[in-house]
């Protein structure tokens, strides 16, 4: 995909993953995630980053978690793509903090409610990292063109697309699978976010539900239309997790959903 992220597996014809926690817990938790994920996706074949966020910014309410420290969660993040020789990607909440982040991530994330912020997208891309733009809940597919096109313009070509679902209604959100080869036309290779699009935001609680149970059913579409890559949050116990426990898939379920999806890929391969 992209030669400085050193990948492995990229010639196996398979999808790429990005998973992980929400949000980086323990040095501990992340080593553990990652070792069990480079086990599956190496027996796969499967080109894998490590996914965790060092801080989450965009919570319902004040008192949520939001993370261990910037700097703490941000060494535990390099130290698990130091470890176990992978990339890494994290997301970025302002222009100021897209240079502190790519001193440790290869890859640097734009949340969805920012991918029309310049001055963030503008930042990233002059750190040289991977800019990974999730599209809006509120925008169509065809509009991320001005997002990415944002990257490319500040002299960087390392972009891709994400798809998380976009509105349906207050409490709720589809995947228009329509989306994906719409935006793979851009020239960039796009990635749906499963787990994210499950979410069932907007709780009258304050926290955000989740539709878990259908997470291989979005995975499948997403490989079948013939997306690139997938985003999965993942985490040992989802009950404890500290952020979108709602919305995760259970760690133990991560080899069997990916053989499976495996499978899928290689039969639409072969047509």
């Amino acid at each position: 995909m992209y030669p400085n992220l050193n990948l492995r597996h990229t010639d196996s014809g398979n999808f790429f993953l990005l998973a992980g926690p929400c949000v980086i817990e323990s040095e501990e938790m992340a080593l553990n995630i990652a070792e069990k994920a480079v086990a599956v996706t190496d027996k796969l074949k499967i080109p894998y980053v490590f996914k965790g966020s060092y801080r989450k910014a965009n919570r319902s309410r004040n008192g949520s978690f939001t993370g261990i420290g910037d700097e703490k969660a941000l060494k535990i993040l390099q130290k698990v793509g130091k470890t176990f020789d992978i990339p890494t990607v994290t997301d970025i909440h302002s222009a100021e903090e897209a240079a502190m982040a790519a001193e440790y991530a290869d890859i640097l994330q734009i949340p969805a409610f920012l991918c029309r912020q310049t001055d963030i997208l503008i930042a990233a891309a002059e750190t040289g990292k991977v800019i990974n733009i999730k599209k809006g809940q509120f925008l169509s597919p065809e509009a991320m063109q001005f997002a990415a096109q944002k990257i490319v313009d500040a002299g960087n070509p390392n972009a891709m697309i994400t798809d998380r679902g976009t509105m349906f209604g207050y409490y709720d959100l589809i995947v228009d699978y329509r989306g994906i080869p719409s935006m793979q036309t851009f020239g960039f290779p796009v990635v749906l976010d499963v787990t994210h699009s499950l979410q069932q935001p907007n709780q009258t609680s304050g926290v955000t539900g989740g539709m878990p149970h259908l997470i291989e059913t979005v995975a499948r579409a997403g490989v079948v239309v013939g997306v690139d890559g997938l985003f999965i949050e993942t985490h040992h116990d989802p009950k404890t997790a500290k952020s979108d426990g709602a919305n995760m898939l259970q760690l133990d379920l991560l080899e069997g959903l990916m053989t499976r999806l495996t499978a899928i890929r290689q039969t639409i391969n072969a047509f």
